[in-house]
């Protein structure tokens, strides 16, 4: 079957086409079709340890497509069924995906905002829920917010109620988030917002803060939170791990900061995170309330095309590729 690999090279990644044979589910395993898989900047930026990959390995962390075969001890899945999951290897044609990790895609999904869903909409979940205790009437604040995280945050943000504010240096792409639900879009070429928050929130600043960019951006988003105000860190597409502390500010506004990563989460915490995505959102995309955002399309084959899309920032939403 054909499959893609990627591999960490001095600068970025770099992808390699591959004839591999089809995967054979194992206890607990389930053999997917894929119909459509989605790009994520994590894998392709490789900056952690979690993502490089100094020798080739598949990639692919996400998909959408069919069941194809069951592994011993899986229930509540047969064949043909149309399922959306995350797992190593879905840039290919079949990709063997753990049962927990897989739920129904909904009935008015396609298979390209199915495939859009698996890695970003369960982040945006354990961001919004878990930690970030995210209620309605509060503000949410969304720094970096075009990427397919961003994005579900501004959606499930308003879903649960509350008022969305977000940032980016593109006023272009600020317009386009008003479509997704978006309150107040602030164009910030300097990294500089935090007044603007807080006179868009009558003086008092955000419940709930999103770092999407890194550590240029930190200092900022801290002066930007209301009392008992939470910081979820999640991306580092500035490239910059340090920030700025203002221990003062976190000491007497109570704040909360944690971070959200795939790189040490056990198997237990990754099924315990699709099985809260599953309760809390996934009835959101069956009854419309959120819509994935799929900026662009590719054949699987330009899959090379698409990364350099999505490395050129220019997307709004998910990156996605269908498989014929």
């Amino acid at each position: 079957m054909k499959s893609c690999w990627i591999q960490s090279e001095t600068k970025g990644t770099s992808f390699l086409f591959r004839d591999v044979p089809e995967p054979q589910p194992k206890a607990g395993e389930i053999v997917v079709r894929v119909r459509a898989a989605s790009l994520n900047r994590g894998e392709l930026l490789a900056q952690s340890a979690h993502y490089k990959a100094d020798a080739p390995r598949p990639a692919g962390g996400d998909a959408a497509g069919e069941v194809h075969a069951v592994g011993e001890g899986v229930t509540g899945f047969k064949s043909g069924d149309r399922i959306m999951g995350r797992g190593q290897g879905c840039f290919a044609e079949y990709a063997a995906l753990r049962v927990e990790q897989v739920v129904p895609v909904p009935e008015r999904l396609s298979w390209e905002q199915a495939a859009a869903i698996p890695l970003a909409y369960v982040t945006v979940y354990e961001m919004l829920y878990p930690y970030g205790k995210l209620k309605a009437g509060e503000t949410l604040l969304v720094a970096g917010a075009s990427s397919g995280v961003g994005v579900g945050c501004i959606q499930t943000g308003k879903a649960i109620g509350a008022k969305v504010i977000a940032t980016s240096r593109s006023a272009e792409k600020l317009a386009k988030l008003k479509a997704v639900g978006l309150d107040l879009g602030i164009e910030s070429r300097d990294g500089k917002f935090a007044e603007k928050v807080l006179e868009a929130t009558g003086g008092e600043g955000a419940n709930l803060g999103i770092n999407l960019v890194g550590g240029s951006l930190f200092p900022e988003l801290v002066r930007s939170l209301a009392n008992k105000g939470r910081l979820a860190i999640v991306g580092s597409l500035d490239g910059s791990k340090e920030g700025m502390l203002d221990l003062s500010a976190v000491h007497a506004k109570r704040l909360q900061i944690y971070g959200v990563s795939n790189a040490r989460m056990s198997p237990a915490d990754r099924a315990e995170a699709m099985r809260g995505f599953a309760r809390e959102m996934l009835p959101m995309f069956g009854d419309g309330r959120i819509v994935p955002l799929v900026d662009k399309v590719f054949p699987f084959d330009e899959l090379p095309a698409a990364k350099a899309y999505v490395e050129g920032d220019a997307q709004v939403g998910k990156v996605v590729v269908r498989l014929a």
